[in-house]
């Protein structure tokens, strides 16, 4: 069981740190670079990233790691070895709440809110890259202390 449980650690850890990767690329330069165009541009070209991102590997990585999170949470809390277990489910519990439970609660409804933004675009835009960059910064930091979390509880094998 410990092989299966190390290759699954090692498979969160890799997509985890792409998680991470790709929201910290979107908090570090593409909203702002967005932010600095015309609004109704910025809106589109956002609509189109969300829209482009739904068919794209970004899903499968997206629902798997949540999916893998959880497995190895349960796995952790019901075959509890200590340290490592701790780290395994304190990267579980972050990765599931500060990733996957803040996209659908807060990026998914503001990304909805942006395709229907009509002819308050520029509020609508205004509120968006803010909160929506906010919420982002969150999802960074929880897949990368989650990857850390996942690596370390490689370490105690």
């Amino acid at each position: 069981m410990d092989r299966i449980t190390d290759a699954l650690l090692l498979l969160e850890a890799l997509g985890c740190g792409l998680m991470a990767g790709l929201y910290f690329a979107f908090s570090a330069f593409v909203m702002s670079a967005l932010g600095r165009i015309e609004p109704a541009a910025g809106i589109a070209a956002m609509n189109s990233i969300n829209r482009v991102i739904l068919r794209s590997t970004f899903m499968p990585l997206f629902f798997g790691t949540t999916v893998l999170a959880l497995v190895l949470g349960i796995l952790a809390a019901l075959q509890w070895e200590g340290p490592r277990s701790a780290s395994i489910l304190a990267g579980a519990v972050l990765y599931l709440g500060g990733m996957f439970a803040c996209t659908m609660a807060f990026n998914v409804p503001l990304n909805n809110a942006l395709q229907g933004a009509g002819p308050e675009q520029g509020r609508v835009w205004e509120r968006y890259l803010r909160d929506w960059t906010r919420w982002n910064h969150v999802r960074t930091v929880a897949s990368l202390v989650a990857t850390a979390l996942f690596v370390i509880a490689l370490a105690y094998r």
